[in-house]
């Protein structure tokens, strides 16, 4: 690592440029970031830098689940399982590639032992099997948890892996642009444009970076991410970085004080569903009654939505999906404020007239107890407790909550090893990389993670060592993007919109018709909307004020940027025919009713399953924003005779190009 400094215009607001020259570049701190760091340098890539807005900012170690579920291949029991019995479990949602599938099967063992090493607490049996259990889409037991802050405690190892290493972080470092230069034709990364903790602009320049931004956190006004993360996908479509099922989120019911999912024993303990006024006033009512045929039929539905916690259109009719739905008409349509209540049971609750699975679960959990919270602390004490951390005092007060923007199952494009498809030597892992299907196991964007941070790691380490970068090349690149931000600076200095404006409108945008609930029309104006904004943006900048500020109105250039990316595609799906899949509905009065008692403006378009053999791309080239479907890539057929996988593997060929050997 070396320092230089860039002269720029006399004349521009900062004429100086400060230049840092790595090898490699690690953008975000999350688990998946933390992990790529430190694998590089397991593997003797030691020039290695990590920038982050801050190593406790990220999704990772600022958010969890009641029981937050990391997904491997099976370590216990006599149950068989093998990494493509994992992959055909991956691409059975659909819209995956099948090669990535098996990638992420078959180095889940060891990406989860790496954490296991470095002081994760899974819990084994007495024999030292990793015990495990079902969670949704998973036919084998492969999940384990070690509580409601699993990544959390992952993210605690690996930062104490990465100051024991001594690698090099730079906090309070936003990422403005990807740098790129042209390599025989072919785009490729070379670094980033950052703005540094004091306001100014500065350059790090890298043969490779290695981009673990999170997901789009900043998109939606009813979100589950945490505060203080954006994402910053943004920067990287800004770029023309490919991006495949941009579409395909997930959603579900949260709490909204304290950013949370209220899934698993949230629901198992069978809390009321209130509502009052937007202004508090008047009393709470149950307002879910009236939409099923008896008290224990609601009840029993409710205890569902711990299993079936995303939203799926699936689940809607005669389904616990439902639930979302209602609560989402009460709120977003008749603006009345929804909570979950644990202090006293629901209107006409008993034991009895629950289903038999509802019924046996609380018997065997000695929960058959007289109040919801009684029945959440006896299962799940842990629950109650962390609410109590933060404030919310679940025997004193209801809970608000919504059907909040959770996960992002599509993302950048990349291969095999992690590298963009379209960019050389930019590797997108984490939740920014979008190797998920429509349906994935719960539990698999941790191991995803791990395995993508492993994977650009190796090859980095052994097919992309050397430095190739040309400083004429890259020098022009950095005066290019450095003249934009700071031509796109000086006109926030006198727009009339603020970038909390400009934020709040975007988000709107995409909470309103980019969520859970969309519709042909919506969608179209939706994106018309988002193109018109991202425009007048680029024309006329947000005002700021202050260093924050500014970080503020930089961010929120690449979110409009980004919700603008995810709306078009997001248009050209439902233009397509795709239907109602994944946590998505698609509203169609000459669709399916979702319930006898909703009007014809609740009726959906059905899946068209013909769309789970292949998966959306969206790139922008410069204008416009390009859609296509492409097929999903096959399951490979390795050659698994010993000693030819042995010499491909001494011979460096496994790294190679659509290798299939």
């Amino acid at each position: 690592m070396n320092k230089t400094t860039l002269r720029l215009s006399s004349r521009a607001a900062q004429p100086q440029l400060s230049v840092t020259w790595v090898h490699t570049l690690v953008v975000g701190s999350g688990a998946a970031g933390l992990n790529a760091a430190v694998q590089l340098h397991k593997q003797g890539v030691t020039d290695v830098m990590i920038a982050t807005e801050g190593l406790r900012k990220g999704t990772s170690i600022n958010t969890g689940s009641d029981k937050q579920t990391y997904y491997k291949l099976s370590l216990c029991g006599d149950a068989a399982d093998s990494p493509r019995a994992m992959a055909e479990s991956y691409t059975a949602g659909g819209s995956m590639h099948a090669d990535l599938a098996l990638v992420e099967a078959s180095q889940s063992a060891r990406a989860f032992l790496h954490l296991v090493d470095l002081g994760v607490p899974f819990p084994t049996d007495g024999f030292g099997q990793y015990v495990g259990y079902k969670t949704d889409h998973d036919p084998c037991q492969r999940a384990t948890s070690i509580g409601p802050y699993t990544s959390r405690e992952m993210c605690r190892v690996l930062i104490e892996e990465v100051r024991r290493r001594a690698i090099p972080v730079r906090e309070r470092c936003e990422a403005v642009s990807l740098l790129t230069v042209d390599d025989d034709g072919r785009k490729r990364a070379a670094g980033m444009l950052a703005l540094d903790a004091t306001g100014k602009l500065e350059a790090i320049v890298a043969e490779n970076v290695v981009f673990a931004t999170g997901g789009p956190g900043g998109l939606y006004r009813a979100s589950v991410y945490p505060l203080v993360h954006t994402g910053a996908i943004g920067v990287a479509l800004m770029a023309g970085a490919k991006a495949q099922s941009l579409p395909e989120s997930q959603y579900g019911l949260a709490s909204i004080k304290f950013r949370w999912n209220v899934s698993g024993t949230y629901m198992q303990a069978i809390p009321r569903f209130v509502s009052t006024a937007a202004d508090g006033s008047g009393s709470a009512v149950e307002f879910m009654r009236d939409y099923f045929a008896s008290a224990g039929e609601m009840h029993s539905q409710v205890f569902l939505k711990g299993y079936q916690w995303p939203f799926d259109p699936r689940k809607v009719v005669g389904g616990s999906s439902i639930i979302d739905i209602l609560v989402y008409i009460e709120s977003v349509v008749r603006g009345r404020r929804v909570y979950l209540d644990f202090r006293s049971e629901p209107r006409d609750f008993t034991f009895e007239g629950l289903s038999v699975e509802a019924r046996q679960y609380l018997d065997k959990s000695r929960a058959l107890l007289d109040t919801p919270l009684a029945r959440l602390g006896k299962m799940n004490p842990g629950a109650v407790a962390l609410y109590k951390e933060h404030g919310i005092n679940l025997a004193l007060e209801p809970l608000e909550i919504a059907v909040c923007a959770q996960h992002n199952n599509g993302g950048l494009a990349g291969d095999r090893w992690w590298q963009s498809l379209n960019i050389g030597h930019l590797f997108p892992v984490g939740e920014v990389n979008g190797s998920h299907g429509v349906y994935r196991p719960g539990g698999s964007a941790l191991n995803a993670g791990q395995v993508g941070a492993l994977r650009s790691a190796e090859y980095i380490a052994h097919a992309a060592r050397g430095r190739s970068l040309k400083k004429a090349s890259v020098r022009q690149a950095i005066l290019a993007a450095a003249a934009e931000a700071l031509t796109y600076i000086s006109t926030c200095r006198s727009s009339r919109t603020t970038w909390q404006a400009a934020r709040c409108e975007l988000q709107e945008r995409m909470s309103r018709a980019g969520a859970h609930i969309r519709s042909r029309d919506g969608i179209r104006q939706a994106a018309a909307e988002a193109e018109t904004q991202w425009q007048r943006l680029a024309d006329a900048g947000c005002r700021f004020a202050g260093v924050t500020g500014l970080a503020q109105a930089l961010k929120t250039r690449q979110l409009c940027f980004a919700h603008y990316a995810y709306l078009d595609a997001l248009r050209f799906a439902i233009e397509s025919g795709v239907g109602s899949r994944g946590s998505a509905m698609v509203l169609d009065r000459s669709g399916q009713a979702a319930h006898p008692k909703l009007g014809a403006e609740w009726r959906f378009a059905p899946e068209n399953p013909e769309f789970r053999r292949q998966v959306q791309e969206t790139l922008w080239d410069g204008r416009a924003f390009r859609h296509e479907w492409v097929p999903c890539r096959a399951l490979p057929r390795s050659d698994l005779w010993f000693e030819n996988a042995w010499a491909a593997y001494r011979e460096g060929r496994i790294y190679e190009p659509e290798n299939r050997e």
